[in-house]
């Protein structure tokens, strides 16, 4: 296996499933098992699906994996689900890298377990009407792999709010993501989400950041909707609270943006 290994990385290719291996070698499932095993005592190979394997290079083999941009379309393709990187991964690859995330974040459309490779956890994110989400495809060292636009990350930022760091690490992410978004594809990327009150939620942080302009047509479209008022952070009643008129987010939590 070590040889067949060796070949595929010599054509560029770093993610082989159980299936090519044990038609191109010939061998039985439970030796390739074993030599799976071996290869992966090695750190030659890392496994973040049964069935599915990474190719590490040796420059990667501290980490134990190559970043997971390098595979995570294979990967996907393997498990038979569409996906785009999204939340705090998708805002790192648009510039807003301040808080580099602890996880790679994929969004999809049926649940998913996490994976691991080497170091790096890639954990699944599920949403309705997962495919209208506005998506980009981003060159990798390996191919390509598909991303959130800026505005639609900027969306998925506040539906996943909890995931990303809370409502400050939030803010401080959109603080540097504002220069990338187009006031027009906000509003595109506000159609295309379900759920107003997302939306509300980042208009009032977009202000709060100092990026009213971001939010100018994306405020005039939501009056059109006619929004109910929404809590800024979901499940907190809040005892005093104002309202902002102009996204009718009842403000029932301090958000303190990290400089």
């Amino acid at each position: 296996m070590a040889g067949f290994v060796d070949a595929l990385q010599g054509r560029g290719r770093y993610v082989f499933d159980r299936q090519e291996a044990l038609k191109t070698l010939g061998v039985s499932d439970e030796a390739l098992q074993a030599s799976a095993r071996r290869l992966a005592a090695k750190r030659r190979i890392v496994v973040p699906r049964r069935g599915f394997f990474v190719i590490v290079p040796i420059e990667y083999r501290s980490a134990g994996a190559p970043p997971p941009d390098w595979y995570i379309d294979d990967l996907m393709t393997f498990a038979g689900q569409p996906y785009y990187v999204g939340l705090l991964s998708a805002a790192a690859l648009h510039g807003a890298a301040h808080q580099q995330p602890q996880e790679f974040q994929v969004v999809t459309d049926a649940p998913l377990r996490p994976a691991r490779a080497g170091r790096v956890r890639i954990r699944f994110f599920t949403k309705r009407h997962f495919e209208r989400t506005p998506t980009t495809q981003v060159k990798t060292e390996t191919g390509s792999m598909r991303v959130s636009t800026a505005e639609a990350t900027a969306i998925d930022l506040v539906r996943y709010a909890r995931s990303a760091g809370h409502l400050a690490n939030v803010a401080t992410v959109l603080a540097e993501l504002a220069e990338r978004l187009d006031s027009e594809r906000l509003v595109e990327a506000a159609r295309a989400d379900v759920e107003l009150s997302h939306v509300q939620r980042l208009g009032y942080l977009l202000d709060l950041v100092g990026a009213a302009a971001a939010g100018e047509r994306l405020a005039g479209w939501l009056a059109k909707q006619r929004p109910r008022a929404v809590p800024l952070r979901p499940g907190r009643a809040p005892k005093t609270a104002t309202k902002d008129p102009r996204w009718h987010v009842v403000i029932n939590e301090k958000v303190e943006v990290d400089s």
